[in-house]
């Protein structure tokens, strides 16, 4: 492998958990971010202050480093194709980027390589959006077709009255917009899922996820559902990953509807969130075999060695400002659970702040030490 030097678009912390892990193999990382107060900072050997879409900055990660991979989707695209064609190695691959960056391309992409997905439509006026209400039905979803997250960009319409506020909210004319049908889904899944520059594949197993206001609060390791499920969704992450012929790290979230089919809600090309669990529950992370199957190394085992529950340690309601941690004695002193807090200076309202995995011989028994945790663990805003 000799020594190698990865440079990271996004200095966050799905940066930071990447490069604690590529330290047990010596590597040298090279982070590209807006702020010096990124998680990432303090741990990283060399930092470029620069926004995600500065062309300059993004052509001098490159320059000073052997690889580039990233920690989020929301970069410029185009300056990595150009990158690419001149020889610099990039993983995932900006072509399979831009598939992903947009996500009606990332749909239409999906659904003509026969992957179930939600029925969709582009709408570019309020016209359009108003017949896409007569074609669905309400709720009907719209949404951004680029750089939404956690919910942003996104409009949950439930009464036409609401067409011309939800088309304006979202910015109306001045950017592209997409609907779907509102699936009525029993459950939120997802599957993380790796591949090699040699097309080695390794999928994790199928973890259930539950969002508050669109933001992940809980995620469930065996997914509580059945075999055939559990099936369909291992397959459809699997033939994702083919399709895209992705290297690196991705997450596939799927939704679960009452007949037991499975349909493709989004596809990130990074490590996710929904995937934390890996750190304490398997045999290998994904942070780890993110940097294995970038550097072309053997993928390692996503064995499950007891069931997991990850929460996420959210910013309080009503405390904005410089962040203090409450609880975490009190958590630590229960066999089995892990706290990982991300070094974020300030809180506010729903931001992701840190995550604890609990570990038992059960889910039952891990969620009721998640329980435990939510009651003692909070994030507050120091006076």
């Amino acid at each position: 492998m000799n020594f190698k030097k990865i440079g990271i678009i996004g200095g966050g912390q799905l940066g930071k958990m990447m490069v604690l892990e590529g330290k047990k193999l010596g590597l040298h990382f090279t982070v590209l971010d807006p702020s010096m107060d990124c998680p990432a900072f303090s741990i990283v050997d060399e930092y470029i202050e620069g926004d995600f879409y500065d062309k300059d900055k993004i052509r001098k990660l490159a320059e000073a480093t052997d690889l580039i991979t990233y920690e989020f989707e929301h970069i410029d695209a185009d300056i990595l194709m150009e990158l690419k064609e001149e020889g610099y190695k990039i993983y995932p691959t900006p072509s399979t980027l831009k598939i992903i960056q947009d996500k009606f391309q990332q749909k239409n992409f999906l659904r003509q390589c026969n992957v179930p997905v939600p029925d969709f439509d582009a709408v570019d006026s309020v016209e359009a959006l108003d017949a896409a209400v007569d074609k669905y039905g309400l709720p009907l979803l719209l949404k951004s077709c680029r750089g939404g997250y956690d919910g942003k960009g996104n409009y949950l319409i439930r009464h036409r009255e609401e067409i011309p506020k939800a088309y304006h909210t979202l910015g109306g004319d001045a950017t592209q917009l997409m609907v779907e049908a509102f699936v009525p889904f029993i459950k939120e899944v997802s599957v993380v899922v790796a591949r090699g520059v040699d097309g080695e594949i390794k999928v994790y197993p199928l973890a259930e996820n539950i969002h508050e206001n669109n933001i992940l609060k809980t995620t469930i390791v065996p997914a509580r559902v059945n075999k055939v499920v559990a099936h369909k969704a291992q397959a459809l992450a699997l033939k994702t990953m083919e399709l895209l012929k992705g290297v690196g790290i991705f997450c596939v979230e799927m939704f679960v509807d009452a007949d037991d089919d499975v349909l493709v809600n989004e596809i990130a090309p990074r490590t996710h969130n929904s995937g934390h669990y890996t750190i304490e529950a398997c045999s290998t992370s994904q942070f780890a075999q993110h940097i294995r199957a970038i550097l072309g190394l053997p993928l390692g085992e996503t064995k499950l060695l007891k069931p997991a529950v990850m929460i996420n340690l959210l910013g309080g309601d009503g405390y904005d400002g410089r962040a203090k941690l409450v609880g975490a004695e009190e958590i630590l002193a229960i066999p089995e659970v892990y706290l990982h807090f991300y070094g974020k200076t300030y809180t506010q309202p729903e931001r992701k702040m840190g995550h604890v995995t609990v570990l038992a011989e059960d889910v039952d028994s891990a969620l009721s030490k998640g329980d435990k945790v939510k009651e003692l663990m909070r994030i507050i805003a120091e006076e």
